[in-house]
């Protein structure tokens, strides 16, 4: 298992798909409900598949993205994958307001995918970013309650372990 300091969610600045600078726990996930998946803007392999998942779970919440529920993907290559790709990558999968995609220094996106659990024990598998993990972490930082569900779970599935947080 890679080396994690410290306990909590990190309050690691990043950039959105927007270009805006926010602080993940005092701008993101402090008291409130959070989706979380990572995914990078040229992967083949599993991110279509998930991001068109999430696609269908965020039409199914409707109106509550953005206000009781907060969907946020992160990229696993920040060094890469700046704002503009960002957008790219939302425009390609019909992605709706509400979902925000981020980016950062990549010692900053290393230790929120660590401290979020978003990585393989096997760490061959780990150093394989072709591999990465496809889960989703649903959780109340306020109120320090997280699981993990599969990205590729059926929609109203992952919707109603979202509807247990609220």
């Amino acid at each position: 298992m890679p080396a994690v300091e410290g306990r909590g969610v990190p309050n690691v600045a990043l950039l959105t798909h927007e270009g805006r600078h926010v602080r993940f726990q005092d701008d993101l996930v402090r008291d409130r409900l959070v989706v979380v998946n990572m995914m990078y803007a040229n992967c083949t392999n599993l991110c279509p598949p998930g991001t068109a998942n999430l696609l269908r779970v965020q039409e199914l919440l409707g109106p509550r993205v953005g206000r009781d529920v907060f969907m946020y993907s992160l990229t696993l290559q920040p060094a890469i994958d700046k704002p503009l790709d960002l957008r790219r990558y939302m425009a390609k999968f019909g992605v709706k307001p509400g979902w925000t995609f981020l980016t950062g220094e990549p010692d900053h996106v290393e230790l929120l995918r660590l401290r979020l659990g978003f990585y393989s024990l096997d760490a061959l598998a780990d150093s394989d970013l072709k591999q990465h993990t496809g889960m989703l972490r649903i959780g109340h930082a306020g109120r320090d309650r997280w699981s993990m569900v599969p990205a590729l779970a059926a929609p109203d599935q992952i919707v109603n372990s979202i509807a247990s947080y609220i």
